[in-house]
């Protein structure tokens, strides 16, 4: 059976309407072997709808009825999830109001910290800001 599971990672992490035809039945199978995977992608799949309420309060609904559903399920990771969503349920319920995400923001500082790496050799701090500011084809000047 493990052996039938392993490689589906990437297909349990995808959206299903991101999936080519011929991994679907890949991801059906795996998801016919093991009853606690069938449960967790279903609920995964659900939470995805947290985003796509009308208003704040139907958010929050959602979002307590989704932990309800995941602490009843048993699942040790599922359970420590729910309580990570209700911990951070204020900021998560923000997007209702202010409907912005910080991806873009996380691509930033992974380019920052890959050229951050990269530039172990760097003599001149001028140049790290020069590359810097490259990476996004930047119209700043730099001064001084």
């Amino acid at each position: 059976m493990k052996l039938r599971i392993k490689g589906t990672r990437f297909l349990l992490l995808r959206n299903p309407e991101n999936l080519q035809e011929d991994q679907i039945p890949r991801l059906e199978r795996a998801l016919q072997l093991n009853e606690p995977l069938l449960l967790g992608w279903y609920l995964k799949e659900e939470l995805r709808e947290l985003w796509n309420q009308p208003s704040r309060q139907k958010m929050a609904a959602f979002l307590k009825d989704w932990c309800q559903k995941a602490h009843q399920t048993g699942i040790g990771q599922l359970i420590k999830m729910a309580k990570t969503l209700r911990t951070h349920a204020s900021g998560i319920l923000a997007y209702a109001r202010h409907p912005i995400t910080s991806g873009k923001l996380e691509g930033i500082n992974n380019k920052i910290k890959t050229l951050t790496k990269r530039s172990y050799g760097f003599h001149d701090e001028n140049f790290f800001i020069l590359k810097l500011l490259s990476l996004h084809h930047s119209k700043y000047k730099l001064l001084g």
